[in-house]
């Protein structure tokens, strides 16, 4: 008996304890592990494809990216030739491109941050990841539903009134088990839905399994989508803030 009572004191001390032990994640807690398991804790380095499809013509753009939590950004792009050298770059609240063909660097007023990116259906803020899934939002846990075969979080954002986002509410679902995006809806500030994403492909890169497929399609585009397909990701590699400066969007490879 009295090793009965020990054993039982044993779990409920873990269970206050040790977090997630005994008790549900919160909804922003599940929101911000899956953002961690796609951009890493602190940094990520990433070679991607990404292929703009329209009714009667589509083309593909290479890029690299790297990011350094959610204050600095630098992405460049790799391929076609014609587009290759251009740079777009994050430092805490200023945003910057730079084009090689004019040497010009121009800096993106906030305004910007909803136009589409390199001529596709995601927004300079989608790539230079401006707003925070994390700390823009107030979330709510809508339930569990199953999505390709995986049981997920069905988990909806509300925009909190002071952020600075383009979108007014979003709705998530993400693997129970190993906290993946696999399907977002991105609604406007009147409700009404803008674009689907889905997410396939499901790999494992640098230790850790992330969707390397995601398709973006807009609600009121037919036969207009974009594919975003991971080539190479790494995580939590160690990035100076130096990397992340104007003289650099220049000279990067």
């Amino acid at each position: 008996m009295k090793m009965k009572i020990l054993v039982c004191s044993f779990i409920l001390i873990c269970g206050t304890l040790i977090p997630g032990f005994g008790q549900e994640l919160s909804p922003k807690e599940i929101i911000r592990k899956a953002d961690e398991k796609f951009n890493g804790e602190k940094t990520s380095i990433s070679t991607m494809a990404m292929t703009i499809v329209r009714p009667t013509w589509k083309r593909t753009i290479e890029f690299k990216g790297w990011t350094k939590e959610k204050k600095y950004s630098l992405t460049l792009i790799t391929a076609p030739a014609k587009d290759k050298g251009q740079s777009f770059l994050k430092r805490e609240q200023e945003m910057w491109s730079w084009n090689p063909t004019i040497s010009r660097l121009i800096k993106l007023p906030p305004s910007m941050m909803s136009q589409g990116w390199m001529g596709s259906d995601y927004t300079n803020d989608d790539i230079l990841k401006e707003s925070s899934v994390v700390y823009d939002y107030v979330h709510e846990i809508l339930g569990e539903e199953e999505y390709d075969g995986r049981l997920c979080y069905k988990i909806k954002m509300v925009a909190k009134e002071d952020a600075a986002v383009i979108w007014g509410h979003q709705l998530r679902w993400i693997d129970k088990k190993d906290f993946l995006f696999l399907k977002s809806e991105l609604y406007d500030e009147d409700g009404y839905l803008v674009r689907t994403e889905l997410g396939s492909n499901i790999k494992s890169m640098d230790g850790r399994l992330i969707p390397t497929r995601i398709e973006l399609i807009p609600a009121e585009e037919e036969g207009q989508m974009t594919i975003i397909e991971m080539k190479e990701m790494k995580f939590n590699e160690p990035i100076k803030e130096s990397f992340f400066s104007q003289q650099n969007m220049k000279r990067v490879r």
